[in-house]
């Protein structure tokens, strides 16, 4: 009698919606990818606040709009979840991809440092919730589907390996391997080893012990390598923190834990505050002139729009999610989703969603579909929770998984042709640019810009696609946007 095998109904409705066997992949693949997708960018529901929100607006450095008022850290820390937990599910199931959203940064620093300053904090959102109603009617009228693919391969290429070299600066800085050389007279060098040149704490320490644990498990091929180096640099953090008592950095100790504390903290539970939902409104056109608040909105949409552009460009090859084009099926849900992403930020007062370049972590352990997507959402929902419990994974534990998949990701390179120097410079620029500014937009600007006059300058200006030249002169604008602000006073 031959042997009868019975499918499991559910796992089948879960395979079929997500297409989880049709990519490669498995449940456990995906449950682990989101997972390590949730531990590598958690670290925003700590940063974000710090750059939004503060304790008091009597603190040095507070966060202050035009007239003295702060955003709370722990409304901002319950928000910032909020959201990013949503729109992460949500563009697992509408999208069916696992590119987790959140806060993105570089958004908000603009919002604190550049916005809020000038008017009130809910006027100061409401710019952001305007950019992306911007961004969601480009989607809807297909614009920026068509921008994504009127991006030549090789440009893709250049900003998959660009956002490589990104996020791997990312992981060396935030766990302290590289650090800003202290303004002193007898140097022009910007950055340094460590601590005046060397390994001189205990938590960059554990940075260094878990990127080799995990590029000897990711070398020989082990399951969850990512996950495992994680938590082996985590539970080692916790060791050196019993034993040397480190302490956190707290913005003064450059041998403290930068982020996240490897210590049990005294509650694990607590309600989270949301009531920063909603408090957004429309009143920077009445607070400052009209053309300040439209030359604000343009800044925030071009940093927005090309921000998701790259940086799904880069996740989608990394996971071979492309076409033979290297375009990414069904990107207009995704990018649809994304601009949701920037209007329930701004609705919220997280600041813009995004999608976010960690996403590659996840991606690198097997992370496939949406279902990954499910599984980090959850965890950042579960978060406004147990927010004290996930700080105890400290950056230092977490950012060899950015290091490392950043030199997963590198390899795309060899895609690039070097040998016509017509696309060379352009994709170097794309390259170099957005680790050395620490932006995905400003390399892409580079790279676009340097691509269309070099076409135009040797007679190849026919082969460039109209919808580039005319990013590229927004480019133009969006890199001159302080000296035309000057000009118009």
């Amino acid at each position: 009698m031959s042997e009868v095998t019975m499918e499991d109904p559910a796992r089948s409705r879960l395979d079929r919606f997500f297409r989880i066997s049709e990519r490669g992949s498995t449940p456990g693949r995906e449950i682990r990818g989101g997972l390590v997708t949730f531990v590598t960018m958690a670290y925003i529901i700590v940063l974000n606040p710090l750059i939004l929100g503060s304790f008091s607006a009597d603190d040095p450095g507070a966060a202050t709009d035009a007239t003295g008022a702060i955003l709370p850290v722990p409304q901002v820390a319950a928000v910032t979840a909020l959201v990013a937990g949503v729109m992460t599910i949500l563009m697992g199931v509408v999208a069916n991809y696992p590119f987790a959203l959140a806060a993105g940064l570089g958004i908000n620093a603009l919002v604190a440092v550049n916005i809020a300053p000038l008017m009130t904090w809910p006027a100061a959102m409401g710019l952001v919730l305007v950019n992306g109603i911007v961004v969601l009617i480009l989607v809807l009228t297909g614009v920026r589907t068509m921008v994504f693919n009127a991006v030549p391969q090789q440009l893709k290429a250049g900003i998959a390996v660009g956002i490589g070299l990104f996020i791997s600066l990312i992981g060396l800085v935030d766990s302290g391997f590289v650090r800003r050389v202290p303004d002193v007279a007898d140097t022009t060098v910007p950055v340094q080893l460590g601590i005046d040149g060397s390994i001189a704490s205990w938590p960059t320490a554990v940075f260094v012990v878990g990127l080799i644990i995990m590029a000897v498990l990711v070398a020989k091929n082990v399951k969850g390598a990512i996950l495992i180096g994680v938590l082996a640099g985590t539970v080692l953090a916790v060791i050196v923190e019993a034993v040397a008592g480190v302490g956190p950095s707290a913005g003064e100790d450059p041998k403290g834990w930068n982020l996240g504390y490897p210590a049990l903290p005294d509650d694990l539970v607590g309600l989270p505050d949301l009531s920063l939902v909603g408090e957004v409104s429309f009143g920077a056109w009445a607070q400052v002139p009209a053309l300040t608040a439209a030359l604000l909105v343009f800044t925030l949409v071009l940093t927005d729009f090309f921000d998701t552009i790259g940086t799904m460009t880069g996740l989608g090859r990394e996971a071979n999610l492309v076409d033979e084009r290297g375009n990414l099926p069904n990107v207009g849900k995704t990018l649809f989703v994304d601009s949701l992403g920037a209007v329930s930020g701004g609705a919220a007062s997280a600041s813009s969603n995004t999608v976010f370049v960690e996403s590659a972590s996840g991606i690198a352990e097997g992370a496939r579909t949406g279902m990954a997507n499910v599984v980090t959402g959850l965890l950042f929902l579960a978060a406004m929770f147990f927010t004290p419990l996930y700080e105890v994974v400290p950056i230092e534990a977490a950012a060899p998984a950015l290091v490392i998949v950043g030199a997963l990701m590198i390899r795309q390179i060899t895609e690039i042709d070097f040998r016509d120097f017509s696309i060379a410079l352009p994709a170097f620029l794309t390259i170099v640019v957005m680790p050395f500014t620490y932006s995905i937009a400003n390399g892409i600007g580079a790279g676009f810009v340097s691509y269309v006059l070099i076409q135009a300058a040797t007679g190849k200006g026919r082969r460039v696609h109209p919808l580039m030249w005319i990013v590229a002169a927004a480019f133009v604008v969006y890199f001159a946007i302080g000296p035309i602000q000057d000009a118009l006073g």
